[in-house]
């Protein structure tokens, strides 16, 4: 089998869509040839003019030279028959997500090229050894998963299935890297690496819609302006179609065996049904004029009443800044609770409710504030059950004072951010308890892939692993639910006092 250590290879892509072209792109321009076949007439040919196209437009801005296109433009053919693969290295199936078929491509695909050559499939859903069983050597075939547009998502998943030899896993990695994009080496489980990692975002955020915690456009503005997240889970399921992450979701939980922490929503099935899938059909979880999304109606934060006079739980771990935002606005800070018009509390995990009650405290008056949000980005203020219109309005009111946005919440354990951000860190910690891809893998998939401003497990250090696995258990004590049972893995590290990076000590 062939290296790619400076070698020049030949690969084939079978399938000729948007993923087909664009892997055509990415190759043609590390320096391969590329042999594109689609079982389509003309689709391979229309392929190749669209990949070689976009590669042009280097030479246009000048940062490619005439020459030096001209060269790609000979090592990239159009095929009309498979038959025209047989001198591949590596082939890349991109078609159809349907077993049958792709089974039936890769029976023909073993008939043509040399026994030496790798096979690989571009699915994101079927397990890799379901699609190699088809084959007479099922050890040379992997997954090999891009994302899309291909030559701008910058890390690929190679997929191992149980047979895949490890020279294969060596050579599409290598392949992948001499592309310039992050090859991260993953075990054929369902949702592969990304789409595993990616699905506390989506679960917990519909979780906390139907709880009537907030609106999908409140869960997106805490995630997106207060915690980094490029989008929040209802702009994104509207960017990737509902019809589409629907499917998705329902197949990881049916291939976990109903695994609490994957299920799904049961908000999603009647918008599927009423074909509100987003962007596409102009209207999701937000309504959208063509690619725009129309800004949902925001409530004007009340007007502030000078000299409301306000108690911080002294236990409260934002206290100093919580504290020093309030006296700015003009609030009149008491140590003696019986004094106050407005009781703040900052649990971790629980809901305001519960505190109101553990400090023996008048929940009429009692308001909690999210001490994972950044202040200076986006406040998060969150009711108890029975918190008045006043306090509720004056609370508003000092936070918003100096135009930073506020977000209210009805109780919640866990806010939104707090509950989002555990999730996410324990999917994570479970994917490395399993060994279903390295720390570093995790960690470089989770920011290319999905677009976190950090890896998850890096991102559990900074909040601190003592309190990821506070709210976690607090919020499994409060609701009753496993899917917020703590991985091994992040109980371990917190037990030990070591970074949640740490990877599991190797057996002599």
């Amino acid at each position: 089998m062939n290296s790619t250590n400076g070698n020049t290879l030949t690969l084939g892509v079978v399938g000729a869509g948007a993923m087909g072209r664009g892997i055509v792109q990415l190759f043609a321009q590390a320096g391969h040839r590329v042999r594109c076949f689609d079982a389509a007439p003309g689709a391979a040919t229309k392929a190749v003019e669209f990949a070689l196209g976009m590669i042009g437009r280097g030479v246009e801005r000048g940062r490619l030279s005439e020459q030096a296109f001209e060269v790609i433009r000979g090592r990239v053919l159009a095929c009309a028959q498979m038959a025209d693969l047989a001198d591949c290295d590596v082939v890349i199936e991109a078609i159809v997500e349907d077993i049958e078929v792709k089974r039936t491509v890769f029976r023909a695909l073993e008939d043509v090229v040399a026994e030496t050559a790798v096979l690989s499939s571009n699915t994101s859903s079927l397990t890799v050894a379901d699609i190699a069983a088809a084959c007479r050597h099922p050890e040379r075939v992997a997954g090999l998963h891009f994302f899309n547009p291909v030559p701008l998502m910058k890390v690929v998943e190679v997929i191992a299935a149980l047979r895949t030899s490890p020279q294969v896993v060596d050579t599409l990695s290598r392949l992948v890297s001499g592309a310039g994009h992050r090859a991260v080496v993953t075990a054929d489980q369902p949702g592969f690496l990304v789409n595993h990692a990616g699905r506390g975002l989506y679960t917990e955020g519909l979780r906390i819609l139907e709880e009537q915690v907030a609106s999908p456009a409140d869960v997106d503005d805490v995630l997106r302006d207060g915690m980094g997240f490029r989008m929040g889970p209802f702009e994104l399921l509207d960017l990737t179609g509902l019809d589409v992450s629907s499917k998705v979701m329902a197949s990881i939980y049916e291939q976990f065996q109903h695994e609490p922490r994957f299920r799904p929503s049961s908000l999603v099935a009647p918008r599927v049904a009423a074909g509100l899938f987003g962007r596409k059909t102009g209207g999701g979880w937000y309504a959208y004029d063509g690619d725009t999304k129309r800004a949902p109606q925001r409530r004007a934060p009340p007007p502030p009443v000078a000299g409301v006079r306000a108690w911080i739980d002294p236990q409260a771990s934002g206290r100093e800044a919580l504290g020093a935002l309030l006296s700015g606005a003009g609030a009149v800070l008491t140590d003696d609770a019986a004094q106050a018009d407005l009781y703040f509390v900052q649990p971790w995990g629980g809901d305001a409710t519960g505190v109101a009650v553990a400090l023996d405290l008048d929940a009429t008056r009692v308001v909690a504030v999210d001490p994972m949000v950044p202040l200076e980005k986006r406040r998060t203020l969150m009711l108890t059950a029975a918190t008045s219109t006043t306090a509720r309005d004056s609370a508003w009111a000092l936070l918003a004072a100096d135009g930073v946005p506020v977000t209210l919440l009805n109780d919640s354990p866990g806010f939104i951010a707090q509950r989002v951000l555990a999730t996410v860190v324990n999917i994570a910690a479970q994917i490395a308890q399993r060994g279903i891809a390295s720390v570093a893998d995790i960690e470089d998939a989770v920011k290319l892939g999905l677009g976190y401003p950090h890896g998850p497990l890096s991102w559990g250090d900074r909040i601190g692993g003592t309190r990821i696995l506070q709210i976690l258990r607090t919020m499994q004590a409060e609701t009753g639910d496993p899917r917020y049972r703590p991985s091994p893995w992040l109980v371990r590290r917190v037990a030990l006092g070591v970074s949640l990076l740490t990877p599991e000590a190797t057996r002599a």
